[in-house]
């Protein structure tokens, strides 16, 4: 594989990824991490990606990832921070859970609690949780995303507003150094921060790779947040966020 090629096949991996480790772009493309950093310098410099400690990732902060790459990315992670977030939820809980693939595997883990009290703005949560008999489910109004079955705008907030929940779980698409939460729709991070302002506990739910990753539109800020849950620790800059706050840190 030369060169042109390997930038190639990087390209393809970030746009699945969204992020890659070094270590894994050594394994995929077989060659020294010499040369992958040579590679990710030399794409930097053309602006073709951001470059980032122990990776890269593309320069998209305006565009998501289509929402069937993103409920494949990282699966199995997820679903560990998943079952960790489903633990923290007591039996007879009331509860926000907002719009994302990791949320989504949250509530296939909180099936086995019982009398939970829901209320979300995300489709695909709603149907999984109304099988559940003894579940109550409420859909917040507003209007559907097509791409992923995300209700978001003015509506969902006011809707949102109405509640004073025990807990809020939330995803986010990327955490910047400072600890700012940024997401991609400005009305989805309305929503998002109305469901804070409406809680009692937040709870974000965030892979590693989200620490890398850029977006546009400022969602808020962690110390906002009561706990993060991920699957490793941090990088030191938000650890030192989270213990000036008394953020309560799960590694999933």
């Amino acid at each position: 594989m030369n060169q042109t090629q390997r930038h190639e096949k990087i390209v393809g991996l970030l746009k699945q990824h969204g992020f890659m480790s070094i270590d894994d772009l050594v394994t995929a493309c077989a060659v020294t991490p010499q040369t992958i950093r040579r590679d990710l310098n030399q794409m930097a410099e053309a602006n073709v990606l951001s470059r980032y400690h122990g990776g890269a990732g593309l320069n998209r902060s305006w565009e998501n990832t289509p929402y069937q790459q993103r409920k494949a990315q990282n699966e199995g992670v997820k679903n560990r921070i998943a079952k960790a977030v489903a633990q923290m939820i007591p039996d007879g809980a009331s509860l926000f859970i907002n719009i994302g693939t990791t949320t989504e595997l949250i509530a296939q883990h909180l099936l086995n609690h019982k009398n939970l009290h829901v209320v979300t703005n995300n489709i695909h949560v709603a149907t999984l949780l109304s099988s559940k008999e003894d579940f109550s489910v409420i859909i917040a109004a507003g209007e559907v995303r097509y791409r992923d079955g995300g209700i978001i705008g003015e509506a969902t907030c006011d809707f949102i507003s109405q509640f004073r929940m025990d807990y809020g779980i939330i995803g986010i698409s990327g955490i910047s150094a400072d600890g700012a939460l940024l997401d991609f729709d400005f009305r989805e991070v309305k929503v998002s921060q109305a469901i804070i302002q409406n809680t009692e506990t937040t709870i974000l739910a965030a892979d590693y790779s989200k620490f890398e990753r850029r977006a546009m539109v400022e969602q808020g800020h962690l110390s906002q947040v009561d706990f993060l849950v991920c699957d490793q620790r941090p990088p030191d800059q938000i650890m030192t966020i989270i213990d000036e706050h008394e953020i309560g840190f799960i590694e999933a």
